[in-house]
């Protein structure tokens, strides 16, 4: 069966399934009201309330689901991607060349920035509003909404499924699942993949991965498969992905080891044995970003699709994704960027150093994000920084002077201005900056979606 339950640990009872039903909050709202349908907006509202934790491990209660649903596989082969970093721009360097070479191909990402549909793409287009409601319904229905013992889904299990099921409805060639957390408990390991590529690991999420890159390594290789080829991005992966490979039979290969890259000045090449070819510089502009371009593409060889070389290079050189070193006006230059973690925070620095020019932040952060980490990478290239709030992140959220208080012996007072939100930060910092400079906004998706979302940037950003 190509969806099914591989959770090695936090297995859930019926007495759990059950607990957890019953400690729902109080005064949850039903899907309909009236007998009138719900909007996804309120879909959406609703399915936080569903799971008393917003982040719940385990495949369990998915994979039941699942069942339910009869949920088969999404498409004829599947390429599932984890990583610390590098992830959405790893699928839209696969879906770009899928595509370019005539397949019929389905992404899933997460988060979004500024619309829930982005996260669920088939053949290029967002799912729309009807398509993602109507497999809500489905998946309340399948998880026995109104019995006691309901299965509580958690929100991005919801989506999850409804992705699936709509990638099976539309008799794709290819799909592209981004993991959300880790890999192995995470809610697209219930599907099986073709190939599964790591793009890297490094500390984040660490209260739920583990304080190491070995012990996080060892999550991300759940999604390893055996006989099924395991494509490894970076240079030094950690040897618990590696060790897993072997353990289970999985065909590693390994970027820099099995297949080559060389950037030159105008283009680079892709090599692996008997084969080779040159592609033009990625619009994406991160130095991460060839790795990401090379995975995607020894992801791609590894399956029984033929791709031309010329879609190969048609999709690197045309593969877009928003809010990754994203230029979106240029005097002042003013740059978006999801980053958030401390691996991030060293390939923007090393950017900033390959472009040098004048650049004030306007950074704003989760709380539970190694905030210090960041800042201390990025405070030398960094010549002044916006601090803002972030209000629409719940308990993870930080207020603009919470956060200059926690940078405060990083930043000193003249280095650094605290503001209430995203949208007065970026205004600040417009006002203060010459025409020549630059302003880079970053430090969480929450940041990036406020940027595009303040006056006079929308038409621009989006």
């Amino acid at each position: 069966m190509p969806i099914k339950s591989r959770c090695a640990k936090a297995h859930l009872t019926r007495a759990d399934l059950r607990s957890e039903c019953q400690s729902k909050p109080v005064g949850l709202s039903p899907p309909y009201n009236g007998g009138m349908k719900r909007s996804l907006g309120q879909w959406l509202d609703y399915q936080m309330q569903v799971h008393p934790k917003s982040i719940a491990m385990g495949l369990e209660r998915v994979a039941a689901v699942a069942a339910r649903l009869r949920a088969g596989k999404p498409a004829k082969q599947v390429i599932t991607i984890a990583g610390t970093n590098g992830k959405g721009s790893t699928v839209a360097f696969i879906e770009a060349i899928a595509r370019a070479a005539g397949l019929k191909v389905g992404a899933y990402t997460s988060p979004h920035l500024l619309r829930y549909n982005e996260r669920v793409r088939i053949n290029g287009v967002d799912a729309d509003d009807e398509a993602l409601i109507a497999a809500f319904e489905r998946i309340e229905q399948a998880r026995g909404a109104d019995a006691i013992d309901a299965i509580p889904l958690t929100y991005f299990e919801f989506g999850t499924l409804a992705a699936l099921l709509l990638f099976e409805q539309a008799d794709l060639d290819m799909v592209v699942l981004e993991v959300g957390l880790g890999g192995r408990l995470d809610a697209t390991n219930i599907v099986d993949p073709d190939v599964a590529v790591v793009t890297t690991v490094d500390l984040d999420h660490q209260d739920y991965l583990g304080n190491d890159r070995e012990s996080i390594g060892a999550e991300k290789a759940g999604i390893l498969r055996a006989g099924k080829p395991a494509i490894f991005g970076e240079k030094d992966p950690p040897s618990s992905l590696l060790r897993r490979a072997y353990a289970i039979g999985a065909n590693a290969i390994r970027a820099h080891s099995d297949y080559l890259i060389e950037r030159r000045e105008h283009d680079w090449n892709w090599r692996e044995p008997g084969y080779e070819i040159d592609l033009p510089l990625p619009l994406i502009t991160a130095p991460a970003q060839l790795d990401n371009a090379a995975a995607a593409i020894a992801a791609l060889r590894a399956l029984a699709f033929a791709i031309p070389d010329a879609a190969i290079s048609k999709g690197v050189g045309s593969a877009r994704v928003a809010g990754r070193l994203q230029v979106i006006q240029s005097k002042p230059e003013i740059v978006l960027d999801v980053g958030h973690n401390p691996q991030a925070a060293r390939q923007l620095a090393e950017w900033l150093r390959r472009h040098p020019k004048p650049t004030r932040a306007v950074f704003s952060a989760l709380a539970d994000k190694d905030i210090e980490a960041i800042v201390e990478i990025l405070a030398g290239p960094i010549d002044f920084w916006h601090l803002a709030g972030i209000d629409d992140a719940g308990s993870r959220g930080l207020t603009g002077a919470a956060l200059s208080q926690r940078l405060a012996r990083l930043l000193p007072s003249d280095r650094q201005q605290s503001h209430i939100d995203v949208a007065e930060a970026l205004n600040a910092a417009r006002a203060a900056v010459g025409t020549d400079e630059r302003i880079l906004v970053f430090g969480s998706f929450h940041t990036v979606a406020a940027a595009m979302k303040a006056p006079g940037m929308g038409s621009r950003a989006i």
